[in-house]
């Protein structure tokens, strides 16, 4: 029989150990050791059972158990100083603290998923992976973060697969009441509530619930609640599922919802204001919108409204293609806004301005979340230095008439938490060296550049870390398959081979990802005789787990991972190749740890930053990838292989991967295979180990979540902050003013002539006019038209640099010149300065106006620009040849 209703039974603990709760509703428990053995030592089997999550394993311990731990003192010591320590590291000082106090007060967070642990399922893959690091991050460093997202109740499909090895999904109901989290509740203990407006008089409720990770509030918000009807109770079903409409109203209750939960947090709790909005990815982009309607209630216009935004937001863009960007259509988005739905007192047009495509090669009945978001943000970055520059050339169309280097998208490349990754034993090592408490603040705080201390660590301890995790992963991994297999319908008499999958003293290589076509899941199946070489080999084999999802509406994806099943299936490779379904984070710490070898072989360059190769290389793995994503940036022989692509030229795709796919064979049986085969004086792989030991001492460093929450305080946060005190009411008003004057009158700038001084080894006739000194200096004399504009609104540069064969001016240099007086009778404008000849080689210049206001972030910010015409100078671009 069904039941006809579902409720929690929560344990009755002791008093002696009413500590354990709140240790088991704050998450950091998914990252602290300690915590996590304290837990383990309560029931070790039902902690096993359990999955590793405390709120489960404490609904299940019997209560004599209980009244046996409350009357141990032994286990009551120990209880007492991880409660301590907790509440020590929720209310003490950290890196944050000891900033200057310019910083922001407080900085919401908004992203659509969050992976904080696998004891809440709210992660699809990296996006959601990268945005829990970010969380725990914050929380290490003391940083003020809210993070705001949605409360799915179906989470992300669970994964498993057919007899024939097609990817089935599967969604597990997930009842709020037994995850780790709590309702945020008004003063008189009522839930506390948001709601949007909906077409037809309708509204869109939610509820909010609170997780805590570590010091950070997480809120999620949960459309499950009875005041709705069925259509808007399945808002928040699934992660990324339903057609256009269902993803519109996720986004806008992430956005628009959002911020009215975290106006209600801080309202309840006193937590800061935040000043700054961190938009991760386009999803969240309504948020902008919500905070433009509270300002018009404060009286601002749209325009000022939207000047005052811009200032304290942050956008993040996490995708390379267009493909990867949610769009609507334009009439879609306009039904669920105006005075029938959603923020009736803002011009429905003007909402539609912010994300339609109205630039060449965009679609301009498409409404586009991602440009909205960085129309709403005056900061915006990629997650690499390669993804930086592929987002500026992606985007270049907002920002007419700069070159794509100068579109004021900068990067953070991307770090992960390294104490959620990190195996306990390597950790272990590293406090042997230097002491606990200097290991923890190395793994996140992180400043340093190097680790030195790894350099003290003897090859042997190494080497037996080594052996150690991967034989504990090829435990895993037979366990792992053997369900799998179970699951596909086989019978117990058929999986004895199983005990032969894997071996612990083979070279082991992890390729573990989402599925989607460009990621190339079957690159290593293109030559499958070469492969079977490779992992039969009989002095040096190869082994290799594999594992991911497709998205359920990817059939292409679906048929990836067939193909690889159906190899991995063959009885002359499975116990060297395996496919593991329902790749999450808890199987994802065992293969980072245990993998010698970790593969990425994107498309280049259409991997955004890809952080599984860095969780790797914190555990002593190294990377055998593409020159993508932070690979691209950070690679050296040292720390691993690239493997060389044929991207730039003419092949079609096929031709493409049979390159690649070639040297990649090439670099595993004669470079990575070898070298972790042979064996030095002591029977060691001496220059394996060093390759482990350069990883960790060179890279370690650089991939901390630490080093990028770092960085995003110093570079956009705070920056954001002071440009939202800078912003107060009117000043917005005449910001708004002087863009809208300087957009009506830029017609009328022009720049009118351009002559030159030569330097004095050309006035003497020593060398050959088209030529000049390295170190001399030129005089610039340019006379512009400024119209009803003042010197005051603009800035003159000169822009120089190298040029190519069709004189484009490459690293460039931008320098300003000074007007020299009051405007001419003609109303025109004189202004000069230096041009230093500071690099030999073909050389060219030119000038151009461009408006300049001090509370602008970037001078591209408006995409107005005036540049010379042909005829205004001395050849006015090319000076040198």
């Amino acid at each position: 029989m069904k039941a006809i209703r579902r409720f929690t039974v929560r344990p009755v603990l002791p008093e002696p150990l009413r500590p354990l709760s709140e240790l088991a509703r704050n998450l950091r428990w998914s990252w602290h050791a300690e915590t996590r053995d304290l837990f383990q030592s309560v029931d070790p089997e039902r902690w096993a059972s359990s999955g590793g999550d405390p709120v489960r394993l404490l609904g299940s311990v019997p209560p004599a158990r209980l009244a046996e731990l409350a009357g141990d003192r032994r286990f009551l010591r120990r209880l007492t100083a991880v409660a301590d320590d907790l509440r020590d590291y929720v209310g003490g000082e950290r890196w944050y603290q000891a900033q200057p106090e310019s910083r922001p007060a407080a900085i919401a967070y908004f992203s659509p998923e969050f992976g904080i642990t696998a004891a809440l399922p709210q992660y699809s893959g990296g996006l959601g992976i990268l945005a829990g690091d970010h969380l725990k991050a914050a929380s290490d460093l003391g940083v003020p973060l809210i993070g705001v997202g949605l409360l799915y109740r179906h989470g992300y499909f669970r994964q498993s697969l057919s007899r024939e090895g097609w990817q089935q999904e599967h969604y597990p109901v997930l009842d709020p009441n037994e995850l780790p989290v709590s309702q945020l509740r008004e003063a008189d203990g009522s839930p506390a509530r948001i709601s949007l407006a909906l077409p037809g008089s309708t509204a869109l409720h939610a509820r909010i619930w609170r997780a805590e990770v570590g010091r950070i509030p997480l809120l999620l918000l949960d459309s499950d609640v009875e005041e709705n009807d069925l259509g808007e109770r399945a808002v928040t079903d699934r992660l990324y599922g339903g057609g256009s409409e269902h993803r519109l109203l996720q986004e806008m209750l992430l956005g628009i919802g959002g911020v009215r939960a975290v106006r209600t947090y801080c309202r309840l709790t006193g937590h800061p204001e935040p000043e700054v909005f961190h938009t991760n990815e386009g999803h969240a982009g309504f948020l902008g919108l919500e905070r433009i309607a509270e300002l018009a209630e404060e009286g601002l216009d749209f325009d000022a409204a939207l000047e005052a935004v811009r200032a304290g937001t942050v956008f993040t863009t996490h995708t390379p293609v267009p493909a990867g960007i949610d769009r609507f259509d334009r009439a879609l988005v306009a039904r669920h806004f105006g005075p029938d739905a959603e923020l009736p007192r803002i011009d429905v047009e003007r909402i539609l301005q912010l994300g339609l495509e109205t630039y060449p090669g965009g679609e301009p009945n498409l409404f586009n979340m991602a440009v909205m978001g960085l129309r709403l943000a005056q900061r915006a970055n990629g997650v690499s230095l390669l993804h930086g520059r592929v987002s500026r050339e992606m985007f270049s169309g907002l920002w007419p008439g700069f070159d794509p280097d100068e579109v004021p998208i900068t990067s953070v490349t991307n770090g992960v938490h390294a104490p959620t990754w990190v195996a306990p034993e390597v950790f272990r090592l590293g406090a042997r060296q230097i002491g606990a408490q200097r290991a923890e603040d190395a793994l996140t705080v992180g400043g340093s550049d190097r680790w030195d201390s790894v350099a003290d660590i003897p090859d042997e301890d190494i080497w037996a870390l080594r052996g150690e995790l991967r034989a504990r992963l090829v435990e895993e991994v037979r366990r792992r398959l053997w369900a799998s297999w179970r699951q596909r319908g086989a019978g117990t008499a058929e999986l004895g081979w199983i005990d032969g999958v894997l071996d612990p003293d083979v070279l082991t290589i992890g390729f573990a990802r989402r599925v989607p076509s460009y990621k190339r899941l079957t690159l290593m199946l293109r030559d499958r005789d070469r492969l079977m070489d490779l992992l039969l080999h009989p002095e040096r084999p190869i082994q290799i787990v594999v594992a991911g999802k497709a998205h359920p509406a990817d059939d292409g994806g679906k048929r990836l991972i067939q193909e690889l099943v159906r190899f991995a299936d063959d009885p002359r490779v499975r116990h060297r190749i395996v496919f593991l379904p329902d790749y999450g984070m808890a199987m994802a710490q065992k293969l980072y740890q245990g993998c010698d070898v970790w593969l990425n072989n994107p498309l280049r360059p259409l991997e955004a930053c890809g952080t599984s190769g860095m969780k790797a290389a914190l555990n002593g793995c190294l990377n055998l990838s593409v020159l993508d994503g932070w690979w691209d940036e950070w690679y050296q022989p040292d720390f691993g292989w690239a493997i060389p692509t044929a991207d730039g030229v003419g092949y079609d795709t096929e031709h493409r991967d049979d390159i690649e796919a070639a040297a990649l064979y090439d670099l595993l049986e004669q470079r990575v295979a070898p070298r972790f085969y042979e064996r030095g004086r002591a029977g060691l792989p001496d220059r394996w180990i060093e390759m482990v030991r350069r990883t960790l001492t060179l890279l370690g460093p650089k991939v901390l979540a630490g080093r990028m929450v770092r960085e995003y305080v110093d570079r956009l946060y705070t920056p954001a902050a002071h440009a939202h005190r800078a912003m107060d009411a009117q000043a917005a008003r005449d910001l708004a003013a002087w863009k809208a004057r300087v957009r009506s009158a830029w017609h009328e700038v022009s720049v009118d002539h351009v002559e030159t001084s030569a330097p004095p080894a050309e006035r003497t006739g020593a060398l050959p006019a088209a030529t000049a000194e390295l170190g001399s200096t030129l005089g610039l004399r340019v006379r512009v038209s400024l119209g009803s504009l003042s010197p005051d609104d603009v800035e003159v540069q000169a822009v120089s640099g190298r040029v190519d064969e069709e004189d484009r001016i490459t690293d460039a240099t931008a320098v300003p010149l000074k007007p020299t007086g009051e405007a001419g009778p003609d109303g025109h404008w004189v202004y000069e300065g230096p041009l230093g000849l500071d690099r030999t080689g073909p050389y060219g210049y030119t000038v151009r106006v461009l408006p300049a206001h001090r509370l602008l972030a970037s001078p591209a910010e408006l995409g107005l620009v005036t540049v010379p015409a042909q005829e205004a100078g001395e050849g006015a671009g090319v000076l040198l040849r």
